[in-house]
């Protein structure tokens, strides 16, 4: 697999364009404050791009005094115009005062405060004042409570960009996983399981990957559903019925994929390093080899959306906030990656189409 790290001379080439990158502070009563603040603190990650955080000034405040970080930002009020000439902004929503998040719980203030957050990053999104979006950890019961109709940030991103395919991916381990299908029960999976639930992370990987990874030809591989994908029909018809007319779908589209091939093969790295992106056929499968790989560091990514977003692979974590033990490892990934694929869409964008006239052949 061509998985660039983050010490590669293609991630240094970030430096010759400065992104700016929206970060979302999560429910302000959890570690997104702490793991935002404690990655930010790195000048590596700082020099990457020019930054605005959407939150709530005082519960950032309070989390670097935690962690003995001096502040770095700059405040704006949420009716100033935003400008991100350098460094650090942070759009302050004190309406919400940090005292109330002393108890660390799913609530309805909480779920709006948060939603407020990435509503503002999209804004700016859409504006073209944002490159790319990373998200702090929300609580999905906060959202609920404060009368949002989206599971996650994935559906509202969708929605708000109008976007009718989106397919949630992973990157850690030197692995890329796209998910044909997320929180759905396995029970329940066989009812919403088509040719085009699996065609539709194929493509999307294939299309993240051209644009964003700068991978020109990708070499897909596509997991089975079954115990040693079917073994010719004896477990299942899953990957005679659905899975391969899916991958011979893409390949009609001049894709390069291959498949599907036994789960429980396909993640040992004599199979996986064969390949720039894997395509998983439902939650589990996909994600338990890349949290044994990167628990701390993988990051989640949204295909589909017109500009990345990446974000935290982790909760809000209530447990342990206001403890000052949060690991930001997550989020200066998220940050990382935020960073390159904006920089590798910006060069995309950049880079002029010739008339086929003016071609070679």
């Amino acid at each position: 697999m061509s998985y660039i790290p983050d010490n590669s001379p293609d991630s240094l080439t970030i430096d010759a364009y400065r992104p700016r990158i929206a970060i979302t502070m999560g429910d302000p009563a959890g570690i997104g404050a702490e793991v935002i603040v404690k990655a930010l603190a790195d000048l590596e990650i700082r020099s990457l791009a020019r930054f605005v955080i959407y939150g709530i000034e005082e519960c950032l405040e309070a989390a670097a005094d935690s962690a003995g970080i001096r502040p770095f930002w700059f405040r704006l009020s949420t009716s100033a115009p935003l400008r991100i000439d350098t460094g650090v902004v942070v759009v302050d929503y004190n309406q919400y005062p940090a005292g109330y998040w002393v108890h660390a719980r799913p609530t309805a203030p909480g779920g709006e405060a948060s939603l407020a957050f990435v509503d503002a990053a999209i804004d700016g999104m859409k504006s073209s004042l944002i490159d790319a979006i990373v998200t702090g950890p929300i609580n999905k019961e906060s959202w609920q409570l404060c009368g949002c109709r989206f599971p996650g940030h994935t559906e509202k991103l969708a929605k708000s960009f109008d976007v009718k395919r989106v397919t949630m991916a992973f990157v850690g381990g030197g692995m890329r996983v796209a998910l044909a299908s997320t929180h759905i029960g396995l029970f329940q999976l066989r009812n919403v399981f088509t040719i085009g639930l699996v065609f539709q992370p194929i493509d999307l990987l294939h299309e993240a990957l051209q644009t964003w990874f700068n991978i020109e030809h990708p070499k897909l591989a596509v997991a089975g559903l079954n115990p040693h994908a079917s073994e010719n029909g004896a477990f299942g018809d899953e990957e005679t019925r659905i899975i391969t007319p899916a991958i011979e779908i893409a390949r009609n589209h001049g894709i390069d994929v291959q498949g599907p091939f036994p789960a429980d093969t396909l993640f040992t790295p004599h199979r996986r390093n064969r390949f720039d992106g894997i395509v998983a056929m439902y939650h589990d499968q996909g994600l338990i080899p890349m949290k044994m790989l990167a628990f701390d560091s993988a990051v989640n990514v949204t295909l589909g959306l017109p500009k990345p977003r990446t974000s935290v692979d982790h909760g809000t974590a209530f447990d342990i906030a206001g403890t000052g033990t949060a690991n930001p490892t997550s989020m200066k990934e998220a940050i990382r990656l935020a960073c390159r694929l904006a920089h590798h869409q910006h060069v995309e964008d950049q880079t002029p189409v010739l008339p086929k006239s003016c071609e070679t052949s």
